[in-house]
C-alpha cells in the first residue's frame, strides 16, 4: 500500500471521527467502577473558543486514557439554554430584520428562540466533534429539555418548601438595557475616564464651627448623592476623628444624614470621606446594613431617577448628573473636579452599565446549604488542583450571601409559581448538572438510585475540569446541590485549567483583534496539532498561557514525524512485531527508555500533568526514538521497531488520536481500534 509522503489531517480526520461513531466506541464498556466526566455545557449560542478547545482537549486526554485502561469510561456532553446570552443573541437577530421582543410579543418571541436553537444551537458540539472529543453523543443532554426542567422545578419546590426561597428587595446586579437582574459572571469591568467631583456637604447649623463648615466628599457619580443616608470616613483617619457622630444637610436634598466611622473606607480614595447610598453600591449596601442605615431607591429599572429624587425625578441618569453638577456648582458647593479613570463594570452581553439597585428579587438562603460543602473540601472529600483554589472556594461560601435566583427574562426556566412571569438565573438550573443529566429525580427515591439506572452506575462522577473563573458560580453550586438532594458529593477531583492569552499576556477576544479562533487553527493544522500544541503550553500549576501558534506549527511539524516514521516501519517488512530476545546494546537502551516512559506518562497523566506528559512524549519520540535509534536501526537486518512504534502509539493515542488511529487503521489488523486498545504496561 502506497502512503502519502505528508500526513494529511483533512483526509483522515472526518473518515476517523465516522468510525469511532460507527462503532459506538463512545459508550462506556466492562464492568468495574467506571471513571465519569460531565462537559460544563456550552452556551447554545456558542462558538469554540481557544478557552473550550483546551478544556476540552484535557477531558478528552482523560477519557482516552481511562477508556484504555479498561475502565468503564463515560463522558456526557450537553449544552446549557444561557438564557440572557441566548435572548440576547435572538433579539440582535430581530433588529436586523426591524423587529422587537415587544413587537411580537412573548409567546412568538419564545418559538423564535427554539428556532434560533435547533439551526444554531448545536454547532459548538460539531466543533468539538472537529477538535476530537470522544462524548457519548447517545447521552446528549440540554438544559431545558423535558426532564431537565423536571429537576430545575423538583429543585426550587424542594428548598421552597424548606423554607429557604423567599422574595424580597435586596441590592442586585440591574442591566437597564437587558431589563434584568444578573449575575457577577455576566459583568465585566472596563477602563472608564470620568471625573472625580468634590462635592462639600455642610455640617448641620448647630454642628457648624468656622473652619468646618462642611465635609467635602469625592464621588464619580454625583447622580447616586440623591439616595445618599450617611457620609462616611475611616475610623483610623485622624483627621476626621472629632466629627464622627455629627450630622451634615445633604446638598440639594436638605436632608439630614449622620456621619460614620467604618473599616471598609479606603483613606486615600480623594479626600477620605465619601458618601454612603446603601441602594446603588454594593460595599454601600455592606456599610449600610452594619450602622443600620437606610436604603433609598433614587435610580429606577429603567434608567430613570425616582420619585425620591425630588425635582431630579423621570430624568435619565446623565441628564440628572449633569443638572446636579450644574445646581451644586451654581449653590457653590461644588469645590472642583478633575480627571479620572476607574473601572467601570458593564453587562457582558450588551455593555451597557450596570446599575446596583434594591429590586423585589427572589432569593435563596446560602447559610445552611454553604456549611456542608465547606465541610466536604476541608475534610479532603473533594480535592483541588491546583490546590490552591481550595482556598477561592472556601472563602466565597464562607461569605457567600444569599442568592438572587430570578431574572426578568422570557427565555428559560420558569419560577414554578402561579402568576409569576420570571425565569430562574441559568446558574440555578446548571447547578444540577451532574445528576440531573444522570436521571434525578426521576431515577431517585427514599434517598437512593434506583436500582440499575444510569445515576446509580455512574454517580458520583470522578473528576470536573474547569476553569477558575466559574469555581463559585458554578464548582460550588453544584456541590451544595448534590450534597442537598443526594447527600453525596458530585464529583471527588476538581481540575482548574489553564486560561488562555495572547501571546503579549492579553485576555483573548476576536472583537478586539486579539483572539485565535481554535476552528480556524484545526482547518489550517489538523486537530491533531490544535491539541498537542496547545496541552505543549500547559502547566499542572499554569495557571496561565501566553499561547504561540508557532507550537502548533511544531505539532503539525511532529504529526508528521510521526507519519513518516510509519512509512520507514512500513517498508521494512522484517521488523519484528514483538522485542526479540537476541537485542542489541541500541534495542535494550531503547526498551528501557520506553519502559521508564510508560511508567512517567501513566503518572502523570493521572495527576494532570499533561502538559508534562505532551513535552517528554516529544522528546523522547522524536530525539531518542526518531532520531536515534531509527538511525541506527537502519543498519539492522532485524529491529523491534514495530513493537516500540505500536507501544509508542499507544502512549500517544490520547493526546492526537487522529494519526495514531489512522496509523494503527492502516498497519494492525485487529478486532480493537486503537481507542480501545490496552493501555501500555510497564515490563519491570
Amino acid at each position: 500500500m502506497e502512503i502519502p509522503k505528508a500526513y494529511d489531517p483533512k483526509q483522515v480526520e472526518n473518515k476517523i471521527y465516522n468510525l469511532w461513531e460507527k462503532g459506538k466506541f463512545f459508550a462506556p464498556r466492562g464492568k468495574g467502577k467506571p471513571f465519569v466526566i460531565t462537559i460544563p455545557p456550552p452556551n447554545i449560542t456558542g462558538s469554540l473558543h481557544m478557552g473550550h478547545a483546551l478544556n476540552n482537549t484535557i477531558q478528552d486526554v482523560m477519557i482516552r486514557y481511562y477508556r484504555m485502561k479498561q475502565v468503564p469510561s463515560l463522558w456526557i456532553p450537553g449544552t446549557d439554554h444561557a438564557g440572557i446570552a441566548t435572548q440576547n443573541k435572538v433579539e440582535k437577530e430581530l433588529k436586523k430584520q426591524g423587529l422587537s421582543r415587544y413587537a411580537l410579543g412573548k409567546e412568538k418571541f419564545i418559538e423564535r428562540v427554539w428556532q434560533w436553537k435547533e439551526k444554531y444551537g448545536n454547532e459548538i458540539l460539531n466543533q468539538l466533534k472537529k477538535l476530537g472529543c470522544s462524548c457519548d453523543w447517545s447521552r446528549l443532554r440540554f438544559t431545558l429539555d423535558k426532564e431537565y426542567s423536571k429537576a430545575v422545578e423538583t429543585a426550587f419546590l424542594h428548598y421552597y418548601k424548606k423554607g429557604w426561597i423567599y422574595q424580597g428587595p435586596r441590592i442586585v446586579n440591574w442591566c437597564q438595557r437587558c431589563t434584568t437582574a444578573i449575575s457577577d459572571i455576566e459583568i465585566k469591568h472596563v477602563p472608564h475616564k470620568t471625573k472625580l467631583w468634590y462635592i462639600k456637604y455642610p455640617l448641620a447649623p448647630r454642628q457648624a464651627r468656622g473652619d468646618h463648615d462642611f465635609i467635602v466628599v469625592a464621588t464619580t457619580r454625583p447622580e447616586t448623592m440623591l439616595g445618599d443616608t450617611a457620609v462616611a470616613v475611616n475610623p483610623k483617619d485622624a483627621r476626621y476623628k472629632n466629627l464622627v457622630g455629627e450630622k451634615v444637610i445633604l446638598p440639594l436634598i436638605e436632608r439630614e444624614i449622620p456621619i460614620i466611622a467604618d473599616r471598609l473606607i479606603d483613606i486615600e480614595f480623594g479626600t477620605g470621606a465619601v458618601k454612603v447610598t446603601p441602594a446603588h453600591n454594593t460595599t454601600d449596601n455592606k456599610i449600610g446594613k452594619t450602622h443600620k442605615l437606610e436604603s433609598i431607591n433614587v435610580i429606577g429599572e429603567d434608567g430613570r431617577i425616582t420619585k425620591n429624587g425630588g425635582k431630579y425625578a423621570d430624568l435619565k441618569i446623565l441628564e440628572a448628573r449633569n443638572k446636579i453638577i450644574e445646581d451644586l456648582r451654581t449653590q457653590n458647593l461644588l469645590e472642583k473636579e478633575e480627571d479620572y479613570e476607574h473601572s467601570l463594570a458593564i453587562c457582558d452581553r450588551c455593555e451597557t452599565p450596570i446599575e446596583p439597585l434594591i429590586s423585589k428579587q427572589w432569593f435563596l438562603k446560602m447559610d445552611k446549604l454553604a456549611k456542608p460543602a465547606i465541610d466536604a473540601v476541608k475534610k479532603g472529600k473533594i480535592e483541588f488542583t491546583p490546590a490552591r483554589y481550595k482556598k477561592i472556594y472556601l472563602d466565597w461560601l464562607d461569605k457567600a450571601e444569599d442568592w438572587c435566583i430570578s431574572r426578568q427574562l422570557w427565555w428559560g426556566h420558569k419560577i414554578p409559581l402561579a402568576g409569576e412571569n420570571d425565569v430562574l438565573d441559568t446558574w440555578f438550573s446548571s447547578a444540577l448538572w451532574p445528576f440531573a443529566i444522570l436521571g434525578w429525580p426521576l431515577d431517585y427515591a427514599k434517598g437512593k438510585p434506583r436500582k440499575n439506572s444510569d445515576l446509580e452506575k455512574f454517580y458520583p462522577t470522578s473528576l470536573l475540569i474547569t476553569a477558575q473563573d466559574i469555581i463559585y458560580l458554578w464548582v460550588a453550586r453544584m456541590i451544595f446541590s448534590s450534597l442537598e438532594f443526594l447527600k453525596t458529593i458530585p464529583f471527588k477531583n476538581v481540575y482548574i485549567n489553564a486560561t488562555v492569552l495572547n501571546i503579549e499576556g492579553k485576555r483573548m477576544s476576536k472583537s478586539l483583534g486579539t483572539g485565535l479562533d481554535p476552528n480556524e487553527l484545526i482547518e489550517k493544522y489538523g486537530a491533531d496539532a490544535t491539541r498537542f500544541g496547545l496541552l505543549y503550553q500547559t502547566g499542572r500549576e499554569q495557571q496561565a498561557i501566553k499561547f504561540s501558534e508557532d507550537t502548533i506549527k511544531a505539532s503539525r511539524n511532529f504529526c508528521n514525524k510521526i507519519w513518516n516514521i510509519n512509512r520507514f516501519i512500513h517498508m521494512k517488512p522484517s521488523a519484528s512485531a514483538e522485542a526479540s530476545a537476541d537485542l542489541t546494546p541500541d534495542d535494550k537502551r531503547i526498551l528501557k527508555r520506553l519502559d521508564e516512559t510508560i511508567k512517567s506518562i501513566t503518572r502523570k497523566i493521572e495527576n494532570y500533568e499533561l502538559g508534562e506528559s505532551a513535552r517528554e512524549l516529544y522528546e523522547f519520540v522524536w530525539h531518542e526514538y526518531a532520531d536515534k535509534y531509527i538511525e541506527t536501526s537502519k543498519k539492522q537486518e532485524k529491529n523491534v521497531n514495530v513493537y516500540v512504534f505500536r507501544t509508542i502509539l499507544r502512549l500517544l493515542h490520547p493526546f492526537i488520536p487522529f494519526v495514531t488511529e489512522s496509523i494503527w487503521q492502516m498497519n494492525y489488523k485487529e478486532k480493537k481500534p486503537l481507542i480501545i486498545s490496552e493501555w501500555p504496561t510497564s515490563k519491570k
